[in-house]
């Protein structure tokens, strides 16, 4: 998990951006995230679709259609999303294979991701959602429905 940072960061920022910006009922768009993100919306859309499969995100069609969670946020653990998001290919060989790696480097990793994972069970996205209230960051206000004949 941890040599995989880049793309786990990724996945708990798209959560995040939309547990914070739509909540279980509203829906943000892709672009929409990835502008906030300041990422590319054709690199953010495998892991869309990835957490979508995964039932942690809800695809929603139509002109109003985006992302919702799929669940409340409560029950969300951060640690679900890096797994969903990372754990493509758990059988991928990282191509080293010497005793020193065999006997005391991937034991080292295995004891250091059980931590972190650990650690990433008990932290959901409600309480990274509560911390980026208490950072001071605001949810924009929501447009009313104008309709043009």
């Amino acid at each position: 998990m941890f040599l995989r940072r880049d793309r786990a960061m990724t996945g708990v920022m798209i959560m995040l951006d939309v547990a914070f910006y739509a909540g279980r009922t509203g829906t943000v768009n892709a672009a929409d995230i990835a502008q906030r993100a300041g990422l590319v919306r054709r690199g953010i859309e495998p892991l869309l679709q990835m957490l979508s499969r995964s039932s942690l995100l809800e695809s929603v069609r139509g002109p109003r259609g985006g992302y919702r969670l799929g669940r409340p946020r409560r029950d969300i653990s951060i640690a679900e999303i890096v797994s969903t998001v990372v754990n493509t290919d758990p059988e991928a060989d990282d191509g080293s294979s010497g005793d020193l790696y065999q006997k005391v480097l991937d034991p080292f990793w295995r004891e250091e991701d059980e931590a972190i994972t650990a650690r990433l069970r008990e932290v959901t996205l409600d309480d990274l959602v509560r911390k980026a209230e208490t950072a001071g960051l605001r949810r924009p206000l929501t447009e009313p429905i104008t309709f043009s004949i």
